[in-house]
């Protein structure tokens, strides 16, 4: 078993061991596993890594240090490290390199963490498998012939080998949770605007949200504590006020909203599980309350169309005339056309035409007004739903374990409907968690998903402690 981020600060502080030879003990494995798994996409540059370790160094001694300080740390590649590489997992941005710290990376700077590799994702995020990045497949460290789950890959995979203690992604509708829940560790989505997401290269921009992966919900929480807080250059930024209020206490009641988890294309084994899962949490005290929440099953087609509109607004950007591959042409349009179609993938390319199908005068009214019409009241049933007394609402994080690399790429309804159980906490803006829950009879990880009111990651982190004690 790994050892916990308050294990690892305590030998780093009590001098059992160094911030050196623990990089360097990271930097072996990743060396043995990787060229299997294929989790990341490069290492920082040496005079990056270096400058941290001293600075790690030189806060342990004056009593700064954090809990993150010395601690090897990954990043998804779609999280800005300024002097360093950022492709978002696309050829569109295969030579960039950032001229700016993300608001994430800076804190994790500013706490003393080392940030020691990017992570492989699918490109800009779009995808549920890691199979659509640019640069290959990720694979699951648990069984190579099966994915990682995406779009944060890489950044589950990388700690579930043992690669890094703690790694960052992105989550757009289920994209740290699926991706925790198929390599079997915890996975965190905050609610909306908890973190910053300045810095971030932008998917869906009322829906993405970085957070963190960990082999424990207490380590989740750590690195949680870091890069949360409100942020002037993000405008979606919560204000401080709204986390320091004071919160009610926990009732121990969670809600599972019985007919959306038992419907078609959930695998036996998925259900058995949860079901074994919460019948553990009713023994150490817990009330299960079936609920019902009518627009639940609608989440997915409101994410479905809310998110390409987003999309193919926030990829404009990547015109092949700024910055990134750039193919020249006859004329500006042509260059324009011929850069972003030897740049983007298939996935991406389907988004953006999505996206601008929805947006168009003849359909805005028809898809993307009516997907927030239903939004809204899909957040309303929510908030009705915990007004109740319910702390949680608890579903399984995948309808399915890790599936088969290729089973789904050819099938992007399958692959989508896939998210069926994460992309209501986007939709909405709630946070919400994947911790393991067992696995399958041939060892694939499994994960259960909790989902708590508005500012309430506290309870996630309460409930999350108690299930890893029965698990």
């Amino acid at each position: 078993m790994q050892k916990t981020l308050k294990q690892i600060h305590k030998e780093l502080k009590d001098g059992v061991i160094t911030i050196e030879s623990l990089v360097g003990s990271h930097k072996k494995v990743i060396l043995e596993k990787d060229k299997e798994v294929h989790a990341l996409l490069g290492m920082y540059s040496d005079s990056l890594i270096e400058s941290q370790i001293k600075k790690a160094k030189e806060m342990f001694a004056n009593g700064t240090a954090t809990t993150l300080t010395g601690i090897p740390v990954v990043l998804k590649d779609n999280i800005l490290v300024k002097g360093e590489s950022g492709t978002g997992g696309s050829k569109i941005l295969e030579n960039y390199t950032a001229v700016y710290d993300s608001t994430v990376a800076k804190k994790l700077k500013d706490a003393g963490a080392i940030l020691i590799a990017r992570s492989n994702m699918d490109e800009f995020a779009m995808g549920g498998s890691t199979e659509n990045s640019a640069y290959g497949v990720t694979k699951n460290p648990h069984d190579s012939t099966r994915v990682a789950g995406g779009s944060s890959g890489g950044s589950a995979a990388v700690v579930a080998y043992g690669g890094a203690v703690i790694s960052f992604g992105s989550d757009t509708g289920g994209s740290i949770r699926q991706p925790a829940s198929f390599c079997g560790i915890v996975g965190l989505k905050s609610t909306y605007g908890n973190v910053s997401r300045y810095g971030l290269m932008s998917m869906g921009s009322s829906l993405d949200q970085i957070g963190p992966f960990g082999n424990t919900v207490d380590d989740v929480e750590e690195a949680y504590k870091i890069i949360s807080g409100n942020d002037v250059l993000d405008s979606t930024s919560l204000p401080n006020e709204l986390r320091d209020k004071k919160r009610e206490d926990l009732k121990k009641v969670i809600g599972v909203p019985t007919s959306f988890v038992n419907r078609e294309g959930i695998d036996k084994e998925v259900l058995d599980n949860f079901n074994q899962s919460i019948e553990k949490l009713k023994g150490i005290g817990y009330t299960i309350k079936e609920i019902n929440i009518p627009n639940l099953d609608k989440a997915l087609s409101v994410y479905y169309i809310i998110m390409p509109a987003e999309v193919s607004s926030n990829l404009a950007r990547y015109d092949g005339i700024r910055y990134g591959l750039s193919h020249p042409g006859d004329t500006s349009i042509r260059s324009y056309f011929e850069s972003r179609t030897a740049g983007f993938g298939t996935e991406v390319r389907r988004r953006i035409l999505l996206g601008t199908y929805v947006l168009s005068s003849g359909y805005y009214d028809a898809y993307y007004n009516k997907a927030n019409i239903v939004r809204e009241m899909l957040k309303k049933e929510l908030s009705d739903i915990y007004a109740t007394g319910v702390d949680v609402i608890a579903t399984p994080t995948s309808p399915t374990p890790a599936f088969k690399i290729g089973e789904k790429s050819q099938d992007p309804l399958a692959m989508y409907l896939a998210d069926i159980f994460t992309v209501p906490a986007n939709v909405s803006g709630l946070p919400a968690i994947s911790i393991p829950s067992g696995k399958t009879k041939d060892g694939l990880p499994l994960g259960i998903q909790f989902m708590a009111p508005s500012m309430r990651e506290d309870v996630l982190f309460t409930i999350g402690r108690d299930f890893e004690k029965i698990y």
